[in-house]
């Protein structure tokens, strides 16, 4: 099987896969791209589009999502003091990337329960969550439209909220 702008794939249960290919919004690492649901769906250039963006996307993009990464990294500190055990010091928004390791097995997905738009989905570990860790999402590939604690989903309640803290 082919996808575009990911070359040959396997198939993974309902799932194709990619070779790894260099993600440069990631750094440039090498990441096995996983794309779900992509046979049964009517539009399928979404994913293609989706796709070419995420491929696309540089360091930028994901520097414009640090305020709201160090939101999250701010209310999970909020309930530990500096001399706690797994406190971790960030200055601010443009420290925040440096204790943030992405996944290298981004996920391709639509999102077939809300808006219907194509999501790539990135799991990552921080230092401030090492047990839910950090979820970062791309909608349409293109712009991070979701930042929090990795639950699987693909936005945040309402619609269109990069970063919903749990005490609003």
């Amino acid at each position: 099987m082919h996808i575009p702008g990911l070359g040959p794939v396997t198939q993974d249960d309902d799932a194709y896969v990619s070779e790894p290919i260099p993600v440069p919004v990631l750094g440039g690492r090498p990441c096995r791209i996983t794309v779900e649901g992509y046979d049964d769906d009517e539009a399928q250039d979404d994913f293609h589009a989706a796709i070419r963006a995420f491929l696309a996307a540089g360091p930028e993009t994901l520097r414009a999502a640090a305020p709201a990464i160090f939101a999250y990294y701010r209310d999970v500190m909020s309930a530990l003091s500096p001399a706690d055990d797994g406190y971790v010091e960030i200055a601010g928004p443009a420290d925040v990337l440096d204790h943030v390791r992405p996944g290298d097995e981004p996920t391709v997905s639509r999102d077939r329960y809300g808006d219907g738009q194509v999501y790539v989905s990135v799991e990552c570990e921080c230092a401030w969550e090492p047990e839910h860790g950090l979820q970062i999402v791309f909608r349409d590939g293109r712009t991070v439209s979701k930042v929090g604690p990795y639950d699987g989903h693909l936005t945040n309640a309402p619609a269109h909220v990069v970063y919903r803290s749990p005490t609003a």
